[in-house]
């Protein structure tokens, strides 16, 4: 297993509590069956986006260390391709610890 770092940038139409349940949901797709584990969920909310993204200027964001095996991420990456309210996402090979969100 390796450890990864995940970026979600939703609808800023969503709040914090829609955000959760979408990120619990997908993260289940990762520590189910597959054995993966979720370390640290950082809710960083309603940010500028650097450009326009589907007409919107601002993003719901949320950033998370997990780990889990590398065959687990394809599916994980078509689930989050399909949902409509995840503007962007980024998964990435981990370095380092979770900051604090950006001032």
């Amino acid at each position: 297993m390796r450890d990864y770092e995940v970026v979600y940038i939703f609808h800023p139409s969503i709040d914090e509590e829609r955000a959760k349940e979408k990120t619990e949901r997908y993260h289940g797709l990762l520590t189910g069956d597959h054995g993966g584990t979720i370390t640290e969920v950082d809710h960083w909310g309603q940010r500028p986006l650097a450009y326009p993204i589907e007409d919107q200027s601002s993003g719901y964001y949320v950033v998370a260390h997990f780990s889990a095996p590398a065959e687990t991420l394809p599916e994980f990456g078509r689930i989050l391709k399909l949902d409509e309210e995840v503007l962007r996402y980024l998964v990435l090979v981990k370095e380092g610890n979770l900051n604090t969100s950006p001032k």
